[in-house]
């Protein structure tokens, strides 16, 4: 029997993707999947371990009044990490370590509290992506249909958090946002996000076939060259999100939508061509909306919006505050102020300034332009947000 079996045993290791792994090697791959069965242990233990001293910090932020929600120490925390982990030369990139320990920190979050995040929905919109960046899977996301609605949710107390754009390196400033920071004075930034936004064209049927293009009015703007060349015989379909281009798309013959690669996995779509933003570069910042300020980390911004009188040099003066201060402006918007038929256009400006308003020079500046200034708000201090790679 045995000389039976020795040709065919040659013959399978001969064949192309039959071949029988040597039991040497078979010996080898057991040894490491043990190494790495022992490693997965310990992994646990300690995650576990670290869920119950985060446990504990709940009970006596509960027992202060603090919040549950602190974004300055995640950012040390994840600053933390991603130093070690340079510093350690490991083999996994930066987002993947980022996101292991996002996802740590929610699931210890929610011990002491789900968090409501309110978000323009519905899933796999960019704004929902940011909220899952900011917040990790451990909480309740509400997707809603505008972004005003994500700040009445905030306002009403139904939502912890709420995540809104505030602007594209493309397009510039959301105007819905800063509409709503001026209609709603009492809500803070309490965060950042920053995600580099890459879009892509994805249907059921093939190039040739598409004759409409949904998405939101700012990803078609900013698509807006590789679709006049690519696909310039499709009617371009302004729709409130990106994630219902999709569904759109997905139910529609001859329709195409503009969206992520996880809107494209969610609805079944093919992706026929990928990254096909005018600037691959292209990145959007969102903020997070609540009732909370934010401690200071050393690697602070503050956002504003003031009003000047309309008279030259009104604005001129403004800004010689910051820069007798020697603090730096990183943004600034103009945005038209609501006025009535009889009275004359006047704007107001947004801005983000580098440092936290306890810094003492930039309290400072900001008492010197609240002097200066018809009207001025401080929206929020908190902890400048990296670009994920």
């Amino acid at each position: 029997m045995a000389k039976k079996i020795e040709p065919v045993a040659k013959a399978l290791a001969a064949a192309p993707g039959l071949a029988v792994p040597p039991a040497k090697s078979q010996t080898q791959l057991k040894g490491i999947r043990d190494k790495i069965d022992k490693l997965d242990q310990q992994i646990i233990k300690l995650i576990n371990e670290r869920a119950s001293h985060a446990g504990e910090i709940g009970r006596l932020k509960t027992e202060s009044g603090e919040d549950v929600f602190s974004p300055a120490r995640e950012e040390q925390v994840l600053k933390q990490v991603l130093d070690l982990h340079q510093q350690t030369g490991g083999p996994l990139d930066n987002t993947t370590v980022r996101a292991i320990f996002r996802e740590i920190m929610s699931g210890s979050r929610a011990l002491q509290k789900v968090l409501k995040v309110a978000y323009l929905g519905p899933e796999f919109s960019f704004s929902h992506l940011a909220a899952i960046e900011r917040f990790g899977q451990a909480v309740d996301l509400v997707g809603v249909g505008s972004i005003a609605t994500v700040f009445e949710e905030v306002n009403r107390g139904h939502c912890d958090f709420g995540v809104a754009p505030v602007e594209n390196s493309t397009d510039g400033r959301v105007a819905d946002t800063l509409d709503m920071f001026i209609s709603m004075p009492h809500l803070n930034i309490c965060s950042e996000v920053r995600l580099q936004v890459h879009h892509h064209l994805m249907a059921m049927c093939e190039q040739q076939e598409i004759r409409r293009i949904y998405s939101k009015p700012q990803a078609l703007s900013q698509c807006r060259n590789w679709i006049s060349k690519n696909v310039p015989h499709a009617k371009q379909v302004e729709v409130s999100s990106t994630a219902t281009a999709a569904e759109l798309a997905q139910r529609e013959p001859g329709a195409a939508a503009v969206a992520s690669r996880q809107a494209a996995t969610r609805h079944g779509l093919r992706l026929l061509f990928s990254d096909i933003e005018d600037y691959p570069d292209n990145e959007t910042r969102f903020a997070v909306i609540g009732r909370h300020n934010c401690t200071r980390t050393g690697h602070d911004k503050t956002s504003v919006f003031f009003k000047v009188s309309n008279t030259p040099g009104a604005l001129v003066n403004a800004l010689e505050i910051f820069k007798a201060a020697k603090i730096n402006l990183t943004w600034i918007e103009s945005f038209p102020a609501r006025a009535g038929r009889t009275e004359k256009l006047e704007y107001l400006f947004f801005a983000d300034i580098e440092g936290h308003q306890e810094d003492a020079k930039v309290g400072k500046a900001l008492k010197s332009l609240n002097d200066t200034c018809k009207e001025m708000r401080i929206l929020g201090s908190y902890p400048v947000s990296p670009l994920p790679a």
